[in-house]
């Protein structure tokens, strides 16, 4: 029998992260493998008006004509026309340049100069800040939600309905193939109990699954078996599924063909989920675009590495987020670059179906790192009504290109200059190095200072104030969100090693939701003025909830020591001789029939007290006779 449910080492630690200031432009990987910085995803090259025009907008004869001139430069990496073999000299292969060959600068010569701190900068005219909906939880703030209630506004009995449904379908086909085990079907208060004790797994660490049901053991741990024995538990890990199984039949056999889905397994509940995330909560001003990785290893095509993050392999996700708390706003599964249908690049194509205004309104701001940031994005989000600002490559295609007045490798740590472009401006500032942002949101300088420490020519460190750009400021401050939604769901995460590499994702859903469920919670108990739980005790009461127990125990009653006491207490003075009279043990075993009134407290042996005959004495001090818990023969 397969197991997907052995435990990787967990090694998250529950310790946040402390960043400084300046900690996003410092840990930015500035560099990248093509030539000039350019995406080949998101700078394409449109010819000017005077250019020849490119090849596949030619008409059907020209492009079949050997006489068309290929010699005119033409740049469009999104669109490759087959050459005959004559003529394979004269066109570039741009999926794969040359070492030594240089792609055309994709960024364009400004007349301006580069200004600094002492030109000041009126700024973009201020967008109003529409939301849809007032920002903050959905529900009502006078009413009292336990963890439970806040959880089930993520997973309803609806979506856990159709969860069961499609297990139960799942483990039938599974047995119609000859796997051996035996099922019953699931129900929804069973898959409930069953996230309580993956949550419980999430709180008390173990190196695997089966470890949680050691009997006999100093390292037993006695709650998960009065949930749910051991193999019940692992059969519903195997089992667990999304989507329906003869659906997925019918969608494995488009593989190969457009209309083929890569996430269909994920579909039912990612959108449920997704959904779940927009209605339950509507964002404050700030919102943080940004990657996040799921970590697995599995080998379907999902896969991406990227060196810079700390879990390097994963499914790549991008994520919307609130600044201010790190609440998943939304969040869209990466396969690669027909992600989005829109065409204008992954980078630009995954922020503008993230920040829609029909869901969110308008005047946002939304912060973005360089990976993301291009001049085309940012204009195209400011006439969506929203704002943007972010770490920008100098690669990419529209930033200014004037060597006037421009930063030099000599240039003093502090030392600052900008171009504003109508609405966007370009912000250049040294500090360790130099670092390039994009704003449609704020203005160039407004008098800020750091302070940064620096090495006297004495050999002695003191600190200096430098000036900083108001952008790179606020960049700091609001970017954090992915980062800090990821950082609250490693603390108490549901994920594990699995067989199947859509259940990875499963986990990840439930981990959203639960996360989300603490920040609604947070946000509630602010409201009200309240002390809300911490995020160790939230998920401590969202388990005991799941599994309907008490999340306190009875504690045990405390050894006071064998002493004798009335076998039944009476009220009646004449009755409290002969009231519940039993076989003295001691007597028993010598022969005799003598009953008895009294018993042991702690052993519950029914023994004699009386002047000439102490049993209770006799058999506490005779060699052996050790204290066991006394069964009544009338039982």
């Amino acid at each position: 029998m397969e197991s997907d449910t052995e435990m990787e080492d967990f090694d998250s630690s529950e310790e946040g992260s402390n960043w400084s200031d300046d900690s996003y432009l410092a840990d930015e990987d500035f560099s990248f493998d093509y030539q000039e910085g350019v995406d080949p995803h998101e700078d394409a090259v449109k010819p000017d008006e005077d250019e020849a025009p490119l090849l596949s907008t030619l008409h059907p004869d020209q492009q079949r004509s050997p006489s068309v001139n290929l010699s005119t430069k033409t740049y469009s990496p999104r669109k490759r026309v087959p050459a005959s073999p004559s003529l394979k000299s004269k066109v570039p292969r741009l999926s794969t340049p040359r070492k030594n060959s240089r792609l055309p600068h994709r960024t364009t010569e400004s007349d301006q100069p580069w200004k600094t701190e002492e030109h000041p900068d009126e700024g973009p005219q201020p967008l109003r800040f529409c939301p849809s909906r007032p920002p903050g939880p959905q529900v009502d703030p006078s009413a009292m939600y336990s963890p439970l209630d806040l959880f089930q506004m993520f997973f309803t009995k609806v979506t856990v309905r159709t969860l069961c449904d499609n297990t139960n379908r799942q483990a039938a086909r599974n047995i119609g193939r000859g796997k051996k085990f035996k099922w019953i079907d699931i129900t929804v208060k069973e898959f409930y109990k069953f996230i309580g004790l993956v949550f419980f797994t999430a709180l008390v660490k173990t190196r695997a699954i089966s470890d949680y049901w050691i009997t006999n053991s100093i390292f037993s741990i006695p709650f998960p078996a009065t949930v749910m024995n051991r193999d019940r538990y692992r059969i519903i890990s195997w089992n667990i599924h999304m989507s329906d199984p003869d659906e997925d039949a019918v969608n494995d056999s488009k593989k190969g063909t457009p209309e083929y889905d890569r996430l269909f397994r994920l579909k039912p509940l990612m959108n449920d989920i997704r959904h779940a995330c927009m209605s339950c909560f509507h964002p404050h001003r700030n919102l943080a675009v940004d990657e996040r990785m799921v970590a697995s290893k599995a080998r379907n095509g999902l896969i991406e590495y990227i060196k810079s993050k700390p879990t390097k392999f994963g499914f790549k996700i991008f994520v919307l987020a609130d600044s201010s708390n790190g609440y998943t706003v939304d969040y869209t599964v990466y396969i690669g670059k027909n992600t989005f249908p829109v065409g204008f690049g992954i980078c630009h194509d995954s922020v503008m179906s993230l920040v829609r205004p029909s869901v969110l309104g308008s005047g946002y701001h939304v912060y973005l790192d360089n990976y993301f940031s291009s001049p085309k994005l940012f204009k195209d989000l400011f006439d969506m009504k929203m704002g943007a600002c972010g770490t920008m490559r100098e690669g990419r295609l529209g930033f200014p290109r004037s060597e006037e007045n421009a930063l030099t490798k000599k240039s003093p740590r502090g030392s600052l200059r900008w171009i504003r472009e109508g609405s966007l401006l370009f912000v250049k500032w040294k500090d360790a190095r130099e670092v390039s942002m994009g704003t449609t949101i704020h203005q160039a300088y407004g008098g800020e200072t750091i302070k940064r420490k620096r090495k006297n020519k004495d050999g002695k460190w003191s600190h200096e104030s430098i000036p900083v750009p108001t952008p790179i400021l606020e960049y700091n401050k609001n970017m954090g969100g992915v980062d800090l939604s990821d950082q609250l769901i490693t603390y108490f995460s549901a994920h594990r090693k699995t067989m199947k590499w859509y259940r990875t994702l499963f986990y990840h859903f439930v981990d959203i939701a639960t996360t989300n469920s603490y920040i609604i919670h947070k946000d509630l108990c602010k409201v009200n003025k309240m002390q809300p739980m911490t995020h160790k005790e939230f998920t401590q009461a969202l388990v005991a909830q799941l599994c309907e127990v008490s999340i306190e125990t009875q504690s045990k009653p405390t050894n006071t020591g064998h002493t004798p006491v009335p076998i039944k207490p009476v009220a009646d003075k004449s009755k409290r001789s002969s009231a519940g009279r039993k076989r003295c043990e001691l007597c028993k075993k010598s022969g005799h029939s003598k009953d008895t009134p009294w018993k042991c407290n702690e052993c519950g042996i029914p023994l004699c007290v009386i002047p000439d005959r102490n049993c209770f004495h006799d058999w506490h001090n005779l060699e052996g006779m050790a204290p066991v818990e006394y069964q009544s023969s009338d039982s």
